[in-house]
């Protein structure tokens, strides 16, 4: 895979394609795509790079312009919502299960540069989900606000995202798994752990734990999101409805 991608990379006219395919939009600027596809932990592998020969930079950009994107997409699909379930619902759209998910139907895992060394442990975490969004900033440097705004709702929200399910589902997963875990008499807990991202902020994790039996996990922004996250994983592995 690495011999793969080394050359795909090489090939600008292929490379240039793929950024195409992925977006529906032609890049200008192709070392900034180059560059959006590229963790942290492959530049370590290079000393004589610096990090900000990284895709954390773009990651952080992009992060504002999705969160911008989707926030106006949702403020003008329900105007006469309140802006907490404005919020829930982007926070569900944009929360990092739902973009790595994205990101691997969108084939991001073929072309992000990372340490191979890592393996799937690495690429388990957050890395396609951050890769989505450096690419996102990609397209906002390169093309600019507006292409950056069709990219995310025609080929991630409208593509990829089932609004109406997210807005009819009850959000409240992590009662409802408490609501369970005791009539089962199951004792229920989450352990929480969190780590810095670009920009100064944290993402945290959030694994549930039956009769401390872990069950599922969940990732987000912060604690309540993640742990929402993973009671509604949670939930489905246990098939509850």
């Amino acid at each position: 895979m690495l011999g793969f991608v080394s050359r795909f990379f090489a090939s600008d006219k292929a490379f240039r394609q793929a950024v195409a395919t992925v977006t529906g939009q032609t890049p200008k600027n192709a070392k900034l795509y180059r560059l959006a596809f590229t963790h942290s932990s492959a530049v370590r592998q290079q000393p004589a790079m610096g990090r900000h020969q990284t895709n954390e930079r773009l990651e952080f950009l992009g992060d504002a312009v999705l969160g911008t994107v989707v926030a106006e997409y949702l403020f003008k699909k329900y105007p006469y919502e309140q802006e907490g379930f404005l919020t829930e619902v982007r926070s569900r759209i944009v929360n990092r299960e739902s973009l790595n998910n994205i990101a691997l139907k969108l084939g991001l895992d073929k072309l992000v540069q990372l340490d191979t060394g890592q393996g799937r442990a690495a690429r388990s975490r957050s890395v396609n989900g951050n890769a989505l969004e450096a690419l996102v900033g990609a397209v906002y440097l390169d093309l600019g606000y507006k292409s950056a705004r069709k990219f995310v709702l025609t080929r991630l929200v409208k593509g990829f995202v089932d609004v109406h399910t997210l807005t009819t589902t009850t959000a409240n997963f992590k009662s409802k798994l408490v609501e369970w875990a005791q009539r089962q008499g199951k004792a229920l807990r989450y352990d929480i752990t969190g780590e810095a991202r670009p920009g100064g902020a944290m993402e945290f994790t959030a694994t549930v734990l039956l009769n401390e039996e872990v069950i599922a996990t969940g990732m987000g922004l912060s604690k309540k999101q993640a742990e929402q996250l993973a009671a509604e994983r949670a939930l489905a592995e246990l098939g509850v409805a």
